[in-house]
């Protein structure tokens, strides 16, 4: 997709973060953004400070937990301004596991990382990409990925991530078998200054609270490492450039390529799997030479 004045996109998760970048990066490029979060005072004051700048957006209250809430998204979104031609599925929570083993972790825990990061992704798709391929202009999906969906580990959230980047490689092999005008991406960021950490201000009571939270010093060494990490304003710079050069893996952080290498090769060289040393993880508290970050 090359032509992005006057075109239209979607963006979940858009009043803060990643999405909040995205958001402002399509409107500079003068497109029209429909705005989609569960925070509504927070995306009304994004839609707000968006329209200072004259920017075309508006704001949609969204709870993609609920695929009836993303269905009326699609329909006002596209009753204010017709085709849609990107959609960002960002909205995605971290888990609250604890020291918890993968299969000690409670129902409700599973219910909502799963719902939001992976059966929301699932929803978007199926409101939205008839329409996109119905109304036959170049198109693109983006879908929040994480670098843990490449990555062993991680507890539910890398269950969540391993399948919602499984859903969106099939979304790209179906696109182009169908001869499609709509392309895909996968945007697997590493540390990004987000609020991701704080995901649980977002749990819907019915889920209840999380049984164990992550020990004080867990919780401040991803904190640390998020508030370390690249702007969300980076990040969607290389988004759009990927969208503009049909770009499916995004790799963002090249920082975390070493990592990736040495995962992929141990794959192929049918060993178990090895647990990431001390001295590896103590790397990502100290700054590189080239200014690249984790």
């Amino acid at each position: 997709m090359k032509n992005f004045e006057g075109k239209t996109a979607v963006i979940t998760g858009a009043a803060s973060g990643i999405g909040k970048a995205l958001a402002e990066k399509f409107a500079k490029e003068k497109m029209q953004v429909v705005l989609a979060d569960i925070e509504e005072e927070a995306l009304e004051k994004t839609v707000e400070n968006l329209r200072q700048y004259q920017h075309r957006v508006i704001g949609i209250k969204t709870d993609v937990l609920v695929e009836e809430s993303i269905e009326e998204l699609f329909a006002k979104a596209n009753e204010e301004y017709g085709n849609i031609h990107i959609l960002c599925n960002n909205a995605g929570i971290g888990a609250n596991s604890g020291n918890k083993a993968i299969w000690e972790i409670d129902k409700n825990d599973w219910d909502w990382v799963m719902g939001v990061n992976y059966q929301a992704v699932l929803h978007g798709l199926q409101a939205f990409i008839p329409h996109m391929l119905e109304h036959g202009e170049e198109g693109h999906v983006v879908t929040t990925v994480s670098l843990a969906g490449l990555m062993p580990g991680a507890g539910t959230y890398g269950v969540s991530k391993h399948a919602v980047m499984a859903l969106t490689e099939a979304l790209s092999r179906d696109l182009v078998a169908r001869g499609a005008k709509i392309n895909a991406s996968v945007l697997c960021p590493g540390f990004v200054d987000t609020n991701i950490d704080n995901s649980e201000r977002n749990r819907p009571n019915h889920l209840g609270k999380s049984e164990e939270v992550v020990p004080p010093v867990g919780a401040e060494i991803m904190s640390a490492m998020l508030r370390q990490g690249k702007k969300p304003e980076e990040v969607a710079d290389i988004v759009y450039e990927a969208i503009k050069e049909n770009i499916f893996y995004i790799l963002s952080h090249p920082a975390w390529d070493d990592s990736l290498r040495s995962h992929f090769e141990n794959i192929l060289s049918r060993k178990e799997i090895n647990k990431a040393s001390e001295e590896e993880m103590v790397k990502f508290f100290q700054p590189r030479e080239d200014g690249e970050k984790y």
